[in-house]
């Protein structure tokens, strides 16, 4: 890579040197790259050196093995909404998830564009409930992304339909149908139907009962060993989710 310009996301910021930083940003068509932004640290470039921020950002390295040197020009801010904490709480957590997630240089579009619309919810939403949902599943389709998709295509104990599906092995990660789970309730994790079907409505007890299956198969699969202490922001989010709700 000589040289791309591209739209991004921005998903993760650290300090670099005594005025530099090292912006991490989900792309359209090549996933997430890291680039070293000169003077990121400094007054002007700290509004736009913000997670969940729109970027115009252009890399530029001499060889694929040098981190690129990265300019960036605001497309979007989210600044408006992140002194409320329940919306920034939940674009510190998707923006995290996908910056400790994702291999760098990866085409994942579908991810973009599902990050893209979380935020977008998040944003424009009138309720939390409104964007709660999008978030549940984009953490789904990051485990399908990576490899580590739930099964929900039938019932793995009796073949029975999708429709019919209402828990998940927490070992295999496969559907199970009330039918097939009979005696074997408390060993499995509850699905709630907006998770297995995109047309179903989501009250709160489904959308807490989401993201704790949800979690699960994270903190098994993706966010383990020196990632799992991302998961305290996700934490968080949840806490404050339910205290809002209760």
């Amino acid at each position: 890579m000589a040289s791309l310009t591209t739209s991004a996301i921005i998903c993760s910021v650290r300090a670099h040197g005594e005025h530099g930083a090292v912006v991490r940003a989900l792309t359209p068509d090549h996933g997430l790259m890291a680039g070293y932004v000169r003077g990121g640290r400094s007054r002007t470039m700290r509004p736009v050196l913000v997670p969940g921020n729109r970027v115009q950002a252009e890399y530029r390295a001499r060889t694929d093995e040098q981190l690129a040197s990265l300019t960036l020009e605001l497309s979007h801010s989210l600044a408006p909404i992140l002194a409320e904490p329940l919306p920034a709480a939940a674009i510190d957590w998707t923006c995290a998830l996908t910056a400790v997630s994702l291999p760098e240089e990866n085409s994942y579009p579908a991810l973009h564009d599902a990050m893209g619309a979380v935020l977008d919810a998040i944003e424009t939403a009138p309720a939390a409930r409104g964007w709660a949902v999008a978030l549940a599943r984009y953490e789904l389709l990051m485990l399908s992304e990576l490899g580590f998709g739930l099964d929900l295509s039938a019932c793995a104990a009796t073949g029975a339909g999708a429709e019919t599906l209402a828990y998940v092995s927490p070992r295999t990660g496969s559907g199970v149908s009330m039918a097939g789970a009979q005696g074997y309730e408390a060993k499995l994790l509850p699905l709630p139907a907006f998770l297995r079907d995109r047309s179903m409505q989501a009250e709160w007890p489904d959308i807490i009962q989401g993201f704790a299956l949800t979690r699960y198969f994270l903190e098994r699969s993706i966010l383990v060993e020196q990632r799992a202490d991302v998961l305290a922001s996700r934490d968080r989010l949840i806490d404050r989710l339910k205290r809002a709700v209760a």
